[in-house]
């Protein structure tokens, strides 16, 4: 059963919150952190995107950029812009995005949850990326940005949410420039606290929704201090990470798109009719197509847009990994058609968030920088769970969530 616990969390004064709060460090590059929190001191990417107080040709995985996070995190309680709080809490963290609110409880998952598949994964991770994040966490002793995770919903714990929020004065409440709202309120009430972790240990399992690499780090930087204490005895605050877990329906996934830069040798007419062997196809003309259903593919080829509907030998409905339309379309069009094998290391495919909109795969099309874009109709978080509780794997580049996490409202330390 899951495993949820109170911490003492570090937190930004309520005036500099909105200032300090920043993007996850894996959406944006070094150069656009750099933009992002330029004139910001506040900008919590001077912890997760040290780098940017370097100089700017300094490799990102140098020694000195661990160092950087860990000085600037130790600047950061040093001038009271992290401060922790007194007692072990619960918080529940809300977002906003075109009218929509969707609430998580952030707590502190168990790395023996992750060590015992309690916390499901769908997908695989590169060790590069782990190793990456381990540094971090190791030399900063801190989880300074949560995982996003889900659970199938339970009643009583909706219930209590509603009620702290219905009742209760947020902690934090701002906007973002992306127009997403961010809201935050402390449960500091032990019975409360008490409840909600019961019926957690109730909960068989919860699933990584987004962050498998800071997923896999935090739980075997705890698994390694395990390993490094002689005194170990299991309570130490590197047994948990922080993460927020979101009720799965509460949950939507978004379109994950592809790009593809050449036809793999073949004339436009030679493709069109060897894609037409497992698509059904129509042409749309020049206004956008969006797939609206399961199976059904948005093809933009040279000017024009194209409905792709599978054929009903390309699927199999009853298995979780062959019903996929990102296992549909690798296995009958980027493999056979455009010489696509491997979508992890493949210069010539690139992956779009459908957050960009469909208009952005028109773009880099009729740029030249790509010829061929796909659409797809979106992942169920009910697609997503049956997977994670069959214990495969998703193929790469599958699910997009929206809003993604802002880092700092609360941050871990292992100390």
């Amino acid at each position: 059963m899951a495993i949820l616990k109170a911490f003492k969390g570090l937190r930004p004064p309520k005036e500099i919150v909105k200032d300090l709060a920043a993007r996850p460090y894996d959406v944006l590059n070094s150069k656009e952190a750099r933009v992002e929190a330029n004139g910001n001191k506040y900008s919590l990417l001077h912890i997760t995107k040290p780098e940017i107080d370097l100089p700017e040709n300094t490799n990102e995985h140098d020694a000195s950029v661990y160092n950087k996070a860990k000085e600037n995190f130790e600047n950061f309680k040093k001038n009271k812009w992290l401060i922790q709080d007194e007692s072990e809490y619960l918080y529940i963290y809300a977002q906003t995005m075109n009218s929509k609110t969707q609430y998580g409880i952030v707590g502190c998952a168990g790395v023996n949850d992750y060590l015992n598949n309690i916390i499901k994964k769908h997908e695989l991770t590169r060790k590069d990326k782990e190793e990456d994040r381990m540094k971090h966490v190791r030399i900063t002793n801190a989880n300074m940005e949560p995982v996003f995770f889900s659970y199938r919903a339970v009643k009583e714990i909706d219930e209590i949410v509603s009620n702290i929020v219905t009742n209760q004065k947020p902690e934090y409440e701002f906007v973002t420039s992306d127009n997403v709202g961010h809201h935050f309120w402390v449960i500091n009430d032990l019975l409360t606290i008490s409840r909600i972790i019961e019926l957690f240990t109730k909960v068989p399992c919860t699933y990584v929704a987004d962050g498998h690499h800071r997923t896999a780090a935090a739980a075997l930087v705890g698994k390694e201090k395990r390993l490094q204490n002689s005194n170990y005895n299991g309570s130490e605050e590197y047994n948990y990470f922080l993460a927020v877990h979101f009720p799965d329906n509460q949950l939507s996934i978004i379109d994950y798109n592809r790009v593809v830069k050449d036809l793999n040798g073949l004339s436009s007419s030679q493709y069109l009719d060897k894609i037409k062997n497992n698509f059904n196809v129509k042409d749309c003309g020049t206004e956008i197509y969006k797939p609206n259903k399961l199976h059904n593919f948005s093809m933009y080829f040279e000017g024009k847009w194209y409905s792709l509907s599978a054929k009903p030998n390309t699927y199999n409905n009853n298995n979780p990994i062959d019903v996929l339309d990102v296992t549909v379309l690798s296995k009958f069009m980027l493999d056979p058609v455009l010489g696509i094998k491997d979508l992890r290391t493949d210069k010539r495919i690139d992956f779009v968030g459908g957050i960009r909109g469909l208009s952005e795969l028109k773009k880099r099309v009729d740029s030249g920088e790509m010829k061929v874009a796909f659409a797809l109709y979106p992942v169920s978080m009910k697609q997503l769970l049956d997977i994670a509780d069959s214990n495969n794997i998703m193929p790469p580049k599958t699910t997009w969530f929206e809003p993604k996490l802002r880092s700092g409202l609360v941050v871990h330390s292992l100390e």
